[in-house]
């Protein structure tokens, strides 16, 4: 019998994890943490996990954490959609019937100490099977192969990030014992901007003291924050980040969400990355995704060669960089469930909103979908797709872009001509709600192919659950047009 630890049976560390996990138990040796948050990226980009004290933290780094794997069931109000007390625990993966354990694995070079909890180190985690293969359903190791298939090219997928949220000041948690429930009352909030004072210094000044714990919270985290800035909406806020490769950038945005969220509730705030929350005149939020294609750095260099950038001025992208969008747009329906996963998302694709409603493209025009950057000997030159909510999960949103750009690389998909007046091109609409949206994903045979048949049919089980709850529920619409009419 093979007694080694979990890690070490499986190889699952590069040399560089097991590098930084030598340090980190120095750290924890020395006494400088109390606890360590064992963290996984759920199915929605949520993070779970266990939170263990320093010894059981050291003796369990290489061993792995057991975690029920009744979370992969969940959806967005944490109910269970799938049967997990049947064979194979609902989900059609052997040896997890009765919400049977899974074991996370931390990422060692993703170790944090929280600035905001007092002796807290924070481990972003892999899930696997107790046989040591990654769990079908985890999506951060669905990110971790479709970059490897970049890297087998020779390619890598260089990001830039700009996140548009809601923070406001924090009137009642609701913690009646009558508001529980799944999901239970809505917090209730006041603003801290009446909007539309769109970039002004003085509503900047106004939230300086929040926009200044905000950064210092990226800082200490290491994320590349580049601005911070006030959006239309009343209390909208916008963050961006320096370039980053894929799996930087969506571990980035996912420790970047968690963070506001916890450091905001603690100072007396809420913060939000709902599209659109239900508050008189508000603005929706989007999570605008820049992209580029470079090759893979040389040794001693951050970043290679910029793929996208043409040899011409004449042309917006090079060849390569005009397929990739091609593939973006004639996946663009299918992607959309990825990078807008929420019913209520959808409420942000309106004409004229500077929202995408179709799928195009056109040179720096914010009406488009995609909005083609740089140009001639411009290094910086990428496609900025606008199409995602900043709820999205990050490792499926960028999965499907790399997923889709590839297919029109591999097949030279003509992107056609740019659309400058998006909103009235004849560009195939965007789906208009969550549900259409699934079904295109359905009848997509690339990215089935791409994701995997399961885990495709696994999303759309959870999201028609969502749907299905959403559609039973009596709105204040329904009650307000016909309870006294009829």
């Amino acid at each position: 019998m093979d007694t080694r630890p979990f890690v070490e049976r499986h190889a699952l560390w590069s040399d560089a994890q097991a590098c930084a996990a030598d340090r980190l138990i120095s750290r924890l040796d020395d006494g400088e943490f109390d606890t360590v948050r064992f963290s996984f990226p759920d199915q929605h980009g949520i993070l779970r996990g266990k939170t263990l004290v320093a010894r059981e933290a050291r003796r369990l780094l290489r061993s792995g954490v057991g975690f029920t794997s009744t979370m992969y069931a969940k959806d967005t109000s944490h109910r269970s959609v799938f049967s997990v007390f049947t064979p194979e625990g609902g989900l059609g993966i052997d040896g997890i019937a009765g919400t049977a354990n899974t074991i996370l694995v931390g990422d060692p070079t993703t170790f944090r100490a929280l600035p905001w909890a007092p002796r807290t180190g924070w481990l972003l985690c892999d899930a696997y099977l107790p046989d040591g293969r990654p769990v079908p359903f985890a999506t951060r190791s669905i990110l971790a192969r479709a970059v490897g298939e970049l890297a087998a090219r020779g390619w890598q997928l260089l990001t830039g990030l700009e996140v548009e949220f809601h923070v406001f000041r924090l009137i009642d948690p609701r913690l009646a014992a009558s508001d529980a429930g799944q999901p239970g009352a809505p917090v209730e909030i006041e603003l801290l901007t009446q909007g539309y004072q769109y970039l002004t210094e003085l509503r900047f000044d106004a939230v300086d003291t929040l926009m200044q714990l905000l950064r210092e919270t990226c800082e200490q985290l290491e994320l590349p924050i580049s601005s911070l800035e006030i959006e239309f909406g009343p209390s909208q806020f916008e963050l961006t980040f320096a370039p980053q490769t894929a799996s930087a950038a969506a571990d980035a945005m996912l420790l970047f969400r968690s963070a506001v969220k916890q450091v905001c509730t603690r100072h007396g705030y809420h913060a939000t990355f709902m599209c659109r929350p239900r508050i008189p005149n508000v603005v929706s939020s989007g999570w605008h995704l820049h992209q580029s294609l470079t090759t893979l750095p040389a040794a001693g260099r951050e970043h290679g060669t910029n793929l996208f950038m043409p040899k011409s001025a004449d042309n917006p992208l090079s060849p390569l960089g005009m397929h990739y969008l091609g593939g973006l747009l004639t996946h663009a329906g299918a992607a959309t469930p990825f990078g807008t996963p929420t019913i209520n998302g959808y409420k942000r694709f309106q004409a004229n909103s500077l929202a995408p409603d179709r799928a195009c493209w056109a040179r720096d025009n914010r009406g488009a979908m995609a909005r083609v950057l740089g140009g001639h000997e411009d290094r910086a030159t990428r496609i900025e797709n606008r199409v995602g909510e900043p709820a999205a999960n990050p490792y499926l949103y960028f999965a499907s872009q790399i997923f889709s750009g590839l297919d029109g690389i591999d097949r030279q998909i003509d992107p056609g001509e740019s659309a400058d007046n998006p909103y009235a091109s004849p560009a195939r609409a965007l789906p208009a709600t969550l549900f259409a949206a699934l079904n295109e994903l359905e009848r997509d045979a690339v990215l089935r192919e791409r994701f995997g048949g399961a885990f495709v049919d696994y999303f759309i089980r959870l999201k028609q659950a969502e749907i299905a709850r959403h559609e039973s529920e009596v709105s204040e619409w329904e009650q307000r047009e016909y309870f006294n009419l009829l």
